[in-house]
């Protein structure tokens, strides 16, 4: 089965930098732009949850999506998060993204109200209909409260708008038979499955490591694609510490640390999230360091 890639093949959920004052370091939202661009990136992602949207104004993530057209030059395809648990805000979102340039819409789950599958469905169809761009549903339960279930995929997936799904399910076997009956394009949202589920017919990642192992993500995809899946594996094992330290806590806090000891602009995080321990960067440090990522 050879399935289409929307949006490429590599795609990571970029940062919102912040400075110290917690105001958007815009400076940095272009440098760490043109970071991903520079290692390897199809597509960038915005406004999504390592991108802190749920602290961010509908103002700031417009601004946001312009940035990041503008830094990378049309070269990339840039994804803008637009979705919350309320249907017709989420719709707003959907429509001022398409207005500010982005090429496509990633539209999660509605959370916390826990609605049935007749509702998450009339919820993406709702949103794919609001704009003319391609739609990734993002299925991610363990934030959600609620999955989108494999029958509600295969419906969804005959919208016209609807091109492709990220999975941070993390169940494999329902994500396989997925992709066997709707033939939908999926995304691992989960980077330590990145390799187990290109095995079961995934196009490629929507990373968060890719903000510092980006190239080694291009490497493993090129790798597995041109047959090598000997190659892929060795990568795959080589990144295990990076996938771990990464996600020890919030996954944004740690890649800002990160970021940070890489010299790039990682900056802040807005509250509820707080800022990593010198504990919790010590760790990092040697995380990143037994996976091969070069710090300052």
């Amino acid at each position: 089965m050879s399935l289409p890639t929307p949006f490429g093949r590599l795609l990571t959920a970029m940062v919102t930098p912040f400075k110290d004052d917690l105001t958007i370091d815009w400076a940095g939202v272009e440098k760490l732009a043109a970071h991903l661009q520079s290692t390897g990136h199809d597509g960038i992602v915005v406004n999504g949850t390592t991108g802190e949207a749920p602290t961010t104004s509908d103002e700031e993530k417009l601004e946001i999506i312009k940035v990041v057209k503008r830094a990378t030059g049309g070269k990339v395809k840039v994804v803008a998060g637009a979705g919350n648990n309320e249907t017709s805000h989420s719709i707003e979102q959907a429509q001022m993204a398409a207005q500010a340039g982005a090429d496509g819409l990633l539209v999660v789950t509605p959370y916390y109200n826990k609605p049935p599958q007749a509702g998450i469905e009339a919820h993406f169809r709702a949103m794919a209909d609001a704009t003319d761009i391609p739609v990734m549903m993002y299925d991610i339960p363990g934030r959600t409260g609620v999955p989108i279930e494999p029958d509600t995929i295969c419906r969804l997936a005959e919208h016209k708008n609807i091109v492709a799904l990220k999975d941070a399910k993390g169940d494999v076997a329902s994500t396989s038979w997925v992709i066997k009956r709707s033939g939908i394009p999926v995304y691992s949202g989960d980077d330590i499955l990145n390799l187990p589920l290109l095995s079961v017919g995934a196009v490629g990642f929507v990373s968060v490591c890719g903000h510092t192992v980006g190239a080694r993500l291009r490497e493993m995809l090129d790798a597995w694609f041109s047959g090598n899946s000997s190659r892929a594996l060795a990568i795959h094992q080589e990144l295990l510490p990076v996938y771990t330290g990464t996600f020890r806590t919030q996954g944004a806090i740690l890649t800002k640390a990160a970021l940070n000891l890489m010299g790039l602009p990682g900056g802040k995080v807005r509250l509820p999230l707080v800022d990593a321990t010198q504990t919790q960067i010590s760790q990092l440090r040697e995380d990143l360091k037994q996976g091969g990522v070069k710090l300052n």
